[in-house]
């Protein structure tokens, strides 16, 4: 039978060892939330939370179809690459063998006009570098065949068609860059446009610096600075490959062009 205790009645307590008590805690008050600055930091909290959860229910189509769209150019962006560009790609290269052979023997000597022809408008039933870069546009052998074509108009005396394919080529590549960007140098030569082909020279001899290609570039600028009897620029060029590329080829005989310079 159960036993209820009377009004301030307290049942003794079992005798323990009484431990020291390890720290004394402060008696917990009430907070005033009129009073408080933290609880209404708190309470304008929760009044944003709630307008954001209201922004997102009232506006989840809209939230549901920017994620939705970013995910469909995703998957398209994949299927692009995998069903175009690749097949885009293999395709070009496939093309463009034929019109690389022949630009190669035309380099070589053989019959360079019309094996130039036909690396730029194509042959055995394969396209050439003129149409290679521009139906293949988007791929890294379009991007190349900018660059044949401009040397093959280059080397056949067409100028002006040079430096529109060389233009539109780009590279990253140690060699090839400042090579693409001199040989515009050498169309602006040709015509006899000597400022222009100095800029160009000065690019290719600062794009990637090489033992290579930068002193050739750096000589042929300062042949062109010394046809304009800007003398002072021309020693700066020469200067440049004795100091820095003594082992170059364009190093011999700069003792002369230097004294030429001064």
């Amino acid at each position: 039978m159960a036993t209820f205790n009377k009004r301030g009645y307290k049942e003794p307590k079992p005798k323990t060892e009484k431990a020291e008590p390890i720290f004394e805690q402060e008696p917990i008050s009430t907070v005033d939330e009129k009073n408080s600055t933290t609880a209404g930091v708190f309470n304008a909290l929760d009044e944003t939370a709630n307008k954001t959860e209201a922004f997102v229910e009232k506006n989840q189509k809209a939230i549901f179809g920017v994620v939705g769209a970013i995910t469909f150019i995703a998957l398209a962006y994949f299927a692009y690459q995998k069903f175009i560009a690749e097949p885009n790609e293999e395709d070009a290269i496939e093309q463009m063998f034929v019109a690389q052979q022949n630009f190669k023997q035309a380099t070589d000597g053989v019959k360079s006009d019309s094996l130039y022809n036909l690396a730029l408008n194509g042959s055995e039933g394969k396209l050439g570098f003129v149409k290679i870069a521009s139906e293949y546009s988007g791929t890294k052998t379009g991007n190349l065949a900018n660059y044949y074509a401009g040397m093959a108009f280059l080397n056949s005396g067409k100028y002006d068609k040079a430096i529109e394919y060389l233009s539109d080529f780009s590279s990253d590549d140690k060699i090839l860059k400042p090579i693409s960007i001199g040989a515009i140098g050498d169309a602006h030569a040709q015509k006899n446009q000597l400022k222009e082909a100095l800029d160009f020279y000065v690019k290719a001899a600062e794009n990637n610096k090489n033992e290579m290609t930068t002193p050739i570039y750096l000589l042929k600028a300062g042949k062109v600075a010394l046809a304009l009897k800007n003398k002072e620029e021309a020693l700066k060029f020469f200067t440049d490959i004795k100091e820095n590329y003594e082992s170059s080829t364009e190093a011999q005989g700069i003792d002369a062009l230097i004294g030429l310079s001064q």
